[in-house]
C-alpha cells in the first residue's frame, strides 16, 4: 500500500482503503455485493461469492455518457507517447486517452453511427471496445463497483444485468449468457494516431487533472489488487500480454517477447497470423505522471492471408515491417504504405493487451507463445 500511496489522489486512496475493508468484511461477515440492485441474481453463470466490491458504489467511478471531442490537431495537453485507444469506424476516427479512462473506465459513445462502449479496466490493463446494441436495444453501460478476478464488472441501465469487462459476457441477470460484439481497436500512442488520422477526434474528459496516474507503481506490483485467485506462474503477474481467442483456442504473446522480435509470424487454430510491435507508447499505470512513464510499446495482430488467398510472411528490417513476398512496407495498423501492395489492409484480429494474471484467470488453458 505504501508504494501505491505516493502521489495518489485522495479519492482513489480512500477507494483502496475502503475496498480492503470491504474485502475483509466479505470474507469474515459474508457482506453482500448484491444489495440495492434490481438484477435477477437467480439467473447467473458465475459464483456470486467470487464477486468482490472494489470499494466504490455503483457508478462511483462515473462513466462518460456524453463524450466531448476536439480535433486531433488542436490537442495541446497530450504528448506523442501518450497512450490512447484508437477506433476507426465508417471513416470516423477517434482516440480515447487512457489518462481519461483510468478515471472513468467506460465511455458510452456513437462512432461512425455505431453505438459503442469504450472500456478500460486499470486493475487488469484491459482495453476493449464493444458494440452496445443488444437485441435491438442500445444499452448504457456503467461501473457496478464490483470486481471478479480484479476485473471491472459493468452493468446496463435497461435490466441492471452484470457484464464482465474482459470477456464482454453477460454474467448475471436478464442478459446472462449474452456476448457483446467486439469492435476492433488498438492501444497506441497519441503521436501515431495523429499521424495516421489528422482529421481524427480526441476525447476530452469532463474533469481536470487527467495527466496524473491514480495507480502509481501498479505495473510493478507483484500482488494484483483484490485478486483472489492463484497467479499462473508461467509469466509475472503484471506482465503485459497481447492475447487472442481464435475458434476456442487462446494464445498469449508476452510484450517482452514481442519487443525482442518486433514481428511474430504464427498459426493459431489454422489461422495464419502476424503480430506487429513497435515502441513509442508509455504505460498509464507506472509513474505518477503518465507521460513520464516507461515505454511499453504497442502491439496488434492481423490475419496474414490476403483476399487473393496468398499468405504473407513478415520480417522486421531497418526499423520497418516488410513482407517477404513483395517487400512492401507496412505500419502498425496493418496497412501497406509502400511497395506493390500499397493501400492493402490486413484483417485485424481481436487481440488486446492485458496483464497476464487477469487474462489467465479467465482463460486458464491459454497457450503462452514461445519463439
Amino acid at each position: 500500500m505504501k508504494r501505491l500511496r505516493k502521489n495518489l489522489p485522495d479519492v482513489f486512496y480512500l477507494a483502496l482503503i475502503v475496498g480492503a475493508f470491504i474485502f475483509v468484511g466479505q470474507r469474515i461477515f459474508g457482506t453482500s455485493t448484491t444489495s440495492g440492485w434490481k438484477t435477477d441474481f437467480k439467473n447467473a453463470s458465475i459464483d456470486l461469492d467470487a464477486v468482490l466490491s472494489g470499494g466504490v458504489p455503483r457508478d462511483g467511478i462515473p462513466p462518460i455518457d456524453n463524450p466531448m471531442f476536439i480535433d486531433v490537431l488542436a490537442v495541446t495537453d497530450l504528448q506523442p507517447q501518450s497512450p490512447v485507444i484508437s477506433i476507426h469506424i465508417n471513416d470516423d476516427a477517434r482516440a480515447y486517452p487512457l489518462e481519461v479512462l483510468t478515471r472513468h473506465e467506460i465511455a458510452n459513445d456513437v462512432v461512425g453511427d455505431v453505438p459503442v462502449a469504450v472500456t478500460f479496466c486499470p486493475l487488469c490493463n484491459s482495453a476493449i471496445v464493444y458494440k452496445r446494441t443488444v437485441d435491438d436495444q442500445v444499452l448504457r453501460f456503467g461501473v457496478s463497483g464490483n470486481l471478479m478476478n480484479s476485473d471491472l464488472i459493468m452493468w446496463d441501465d435497461l435490466t441492471e444485468s452484470w457484464w464482465q469487462q474482459l470477456t464482454g459476457k453477460g454474467i448475471v441477470g436478464d442478459y446472462n449468457g449474452y456476448q457483446l460484439e467486439i469492435v476492433p481497436s488498438q492501444v497506441i500512442s497519441f503521436g501515431v494516431f495523429k499521424d495516421r488520422y489528422p482529421d481524427g477526434k480526441v476525447l476530452r474528459g469532463p474533469r481536470g487533472g487527467y495527466g496524473i496516474n491514480p495507480y502509481v507503481g501498479y505495473d510493478s506490483s507483484s500482488t494484483p489488487f483484490l485478486f483472489q485467485g492463484t497467479v499462473d506462474d508461467r509469466l509475472f503477474a503484471m506482465a503485459r500480454v497481447l492475447a487472442v481467442e481464435v475458434d476456442g483456442l487462446e494464445v498469449a504473446y508476452a510484450f517482452s517477447t514481442l519487443q525482442a522480435k518486433h514481428i511474430v509470424n504464427d498459426t493459431v487454430n489454422m489461422t495464419e497470423i502476424v503480430v506487429f510491435w513497435q515502441a513509442g507508447v508509455v504505460s498509464a499505470l507506472d509513474a505518477s505522471e503518465i507521460d513520464a512513464s516507461k515505454d511499453v510499446g504497442m502491439a496488434a495482430m492481423y490475419d496474414r492471408r490476403l483476399a487473393s488467398g496468398e499468405t504473407l510472411t513478415f520480417r522486421y528490417e531497418d526499423g520497418e515491417f516488410r513482407d517477404n513476398e513483395t517487400n512492401s512496407t507496412w505500419n502498425i495498423f496493418g496497412e501497406a504504405t509502400a511497395g506493390s501492395l500499397r493501400d492493402t489492409t490486413l484483417r485485424q484480429l481481436n487481440a488486446f493487451p492485458h496483464f497476464w494474471f487477469a487474462w489467465a484467470a479467465f482463460y486458464p488453458e491459454t497457450i503462452v507463445y514461445e519463439p
